[in-house]
């Protein structure tokens, strides 16, 4: 089990939490809208009840951002992943760990019903990492491959 502390970010955070995301893009080489940009449109999220952050570090290290709707198919919320990301050096602390086991359990005390997370097909790692973490990539009664798929708008 990881050790790493975790936090939930609040409004003050929204800089650094849109820090490590452009830190994110960049470092995948995806293109952002910078600091600045993220940094207004997160103060404004993470003062609703539909978005929110779980830091790791002091000064954080360790992001997890994450979205929540209701579901037809569930009683509760579904909770997005919609980005996590370690920087480099804090990287094989177990920071990514603890951020998947304090949402899971913040999910859990605030009755989602289900968390979704989209992982390239390239990314092996990530795809291994979440399955150590008890999810999985394919329908688990079926065994049915999971995709995922989008439109930009």
């Amino acid at each position: 089990m990881a050790t790493a502390e975790v936090r939930r970010a609040t409004v003050d955070d929204a800089e650094r939490v849109a820090g490590l995301l452009h830190d994110f893009n960049v470092e995948f080489d995806t293109a952002s809208p910078g600091p600045v940009v993220l940094a207004e449109r997160l103060r404004g999220l993470l003062a609703g009840t539909q978005t929110f952050a779980l830091l790791s570090g002091e000064p954080a290290v360790g992001i997890g951002l994450v979205t929540l709707r209701p579901n037809v198919w569930y009683p509760g919320r579904v909770a997005l992943l919609d980005e996590m990301y370690v920087a480099p050096p804090a990287r094989g602390a177990g920071i990514g760990g603890a951020i998947v086991e304090r949402l899971i359990a913040d999910c859990r005390r605030d009755g989602v019903s289900a968390i979704e997370i989209n992982v390239d097909a390239g990314d092996v790692d990530a795809q291994r990492f979440y399955e150590r973490h008890g999810f999985h990539g394919s329908d688990p009664q079926t065994e049915e491959r999971s995709y995922y798929f989008f439109q930009e708008l």
